[in-house]
């Protein structure tokens, strides 16, 4: 019997060894890409608040439950603005997703007094007006940055991102399975321990948030599964660009739609239509109101549900008939079980029907995945500097790049993203540019941090570069006081949470990263050894 157990704990013990191997290599392999996603793709979490601060012009929001109104006001604008167009879309404000009404066109005609064939304006449902802000990247610039990597095509991100991924999932299977005693060490914290502090902070962090960490990259999978599996839908489909139009039409476009017939014909009036979807939906549930063809014998219709009550991030469509007022089909949200599960977890992903109290937890597991990415990348650091102190060896090159590149990396990118608020604050509004240059001056920001991180001694980098991202999150509420009137103080008067939620939680980060660039700052007699790991006592004094 004793050796039997013996056998088998050997077995196990070696099996966890290639485990443990396949563990830090794929998360130090794209460790960085992985902590860009968890950056941006947390902030996105908040990308409409993250808008609306992005464009202090605008008024709090406008959300109205008064479908029919709302409808009137932005189909006269698109009469006056859009005549002889292939498309409206009327797009109303029903819930935090979709603060403001807006108007899209296509295909107009500009000899009829249309300013552009295609265009698209934030209407305000009080005057019918179009609302002038500053053109800005907003939150979505942020979220869209967590997959799409912003400067990469389609061809090559869509590659990284399901890489980077898979091997994050790699690393949360591989994790469960080499801590034997994880449950036991997450409520395990050794201070003043070195490499086993870093262990046990990177221990807590994944194990408090395993269930969203699992279900954020699997999800994230089946996201960028179109990209990465494609000979799934050529199979069917066929390899070829038409071919996988086809396909996508026919799993996401609504049915029934048809050419123009090219004879005129009155388009039927947009209550009827709204009638028939709040009958089966519920008053106020009208997200959208897409019309094709408008003013032709063969206009259609198609009125979509809003996805606050549901997870999925499918909705539930109706499509008309636009000249009888018929109804043609009934698209479910789900039009197979397939879709369905996809919608599910894409829904879950993007965390769009989640509540006030849900979306802060959504946010703060995000905080704790990027603090999970970050201690594992300086833990595969510390580790090896260690070793090679204690074995009085030269450096390896190699450890000096990742140090450097854990600083610029893991601070840089965190001051960038407050340069590209500083940017929305300092740009001329009228620049045609400016959205791009917010953008631009986030990765301008980083690659200085990074050349920062290169050029100064290793004991100062983490302080310098931790107090100066400190510094640009403090500044922003004083920044928005003094270029803007909604100021911090005004915004609380008027109860308007979107503005001073945003200073409150970019002052709130400003103040940890002080702390952590206090806790950081060399101090008199701080041996070599024991320096190397100057974060360290971050996370030893916070937790």
């Amino acid at each position: 019997m004793g050796h039997s157990t013996s056998s088998a704990t050997a077995s196990v013990g070696g099996f966890r060894q290639p485990m443990a191997w396949l563990h830090t290599w794929a998360g130090l392999t794209l460790g960085w890409v992985l902590y860009l996603m968890f950056v941006t793709g947390t902030a996105g979490y908040f990308d409409t608040e993250i808008d609306r601060w992005m464009q202090p012009e605008l008024p709090p929001a406008q959300i109205t439950r008064d479908t029919r109104g709302a409808s009137e006001v932005l189909l006269t604008r698109l009469q006056a603005d859009a005549p002889g167009a292939d498309q409206w879309l009327l797009s109303l404000p029903a819930d935090r997703n979709q603060p403001y009404a807006s108007i899209f066109w296509r295909g107009a005609d500009i000899s009829a007094g249309a300013p552009s064939a295609s265009g698209n304006q934030t209407i305000d449902l009080s005057t019918g007006a179009p609302l002038q802000a500053r053109d800005t990247g907003g939150g979505q610039t942020l979220y869209m940055m967590h997959w799409r990597l912003h400067y990469m095509t389609r061809t090559y991100s869509d590659w990284i991102i399901t890489f980077a991924t898979l091997f994050m999932f790699v690393g949360l299977i591989t994790g469960v399975i080499i801590h034997k005693k994880i449950f036991k060490d997450f409520f395990t914290f050794r201070r003043g321990k070195g490499q086993r502090s870093w262990l046990d902070a990177h221990n807590a962090l994944s194990v408090f948030t395993l269930p969203f960490q699992l279900m954020i990259t699997y999800s994230g999978l089946l996201f960028m599964g179109f990209s990465f599996l494609p000979l799934i839908v050529g199979a069917h489909y066929g390899t070829e660009g038409q071919d996988r139009r086809a396909f996508f039409d026919e799993v996401f476009s609504p049915p029934g739609l048809v050419e123009a017939a090219n004879q005129p014909a009155p388009l039927i009036p947009l209550a009827t239509v709204i009638d028939e979807a709040e009958q089966r939906w519920g008053e106020g549930r009208v997200r959208s109101i897409d019309i094709r063809h408008p003013g032709d014998q063969n206009a259609r219709i198609v009125v979509s549900e809003t996805i606050d009550r549901t997870v999925a991030s499918g909705a539930g469509r109706l499509v008309f008939d636009g000249v009888s007022g018929e109804l043609l089909h009934n698209a479910p949200s789900a039009s197979s079980p397939a879709k369905g599960i996809r919608d599910t977890f894409i829904g879950l992903h993007e965390g769009l029907f989640a509540a006030p109290l849900v979306r802060w937890l959504y946010f703060l597991s995000g905080l704790m995945g990027t603090g999970m990415v970050a201690t594992g990348l300086i833990l595969w650091a510390v580790k090896r500097r260690q070793r090679a102190e204690r074995n009085r060896d030269q450096m390896p090159r190699g450890l000096v790049l990742v140090e450097k590149l854990n600083a610029g990396t893991i601070a840089g990118l965190l001051t960038g993203v407050a340069a590209y608020f500083w940017a929305n604050r300092l740009l001329p509004v009228e620049w045609a540019g400016r959205a791009n240059w917010e953008a631009h001056i986030l990765f301008l920001t980083w690659l200085a941090m990074l050349t920062h991180a290169f050029v100064r001694p290793r004991e100062r980098v983490w302080p310098e570069q931790l107090a100066l991202s400190a510094l640009a999150y403090v500044a922003l509420p004083i920044l928005n006081a003094l270029t803007t009137e909604r100021h911090l103080g005004q915004s609380l008067e008027h109860g308007d949470w979107v503005m001073a939620g945003f200073d409150l939680t970019v002052l709130a980060i400003g103040v940890l990263l002080a702390y952590a660039a206090w806790k950081t700052r060399p101090s008199p007699g701080r041996q070599s050894a024991s320096a190397s790991p100057s974060l360290q006592t971050v996370v030893q004094d916070s937790l």
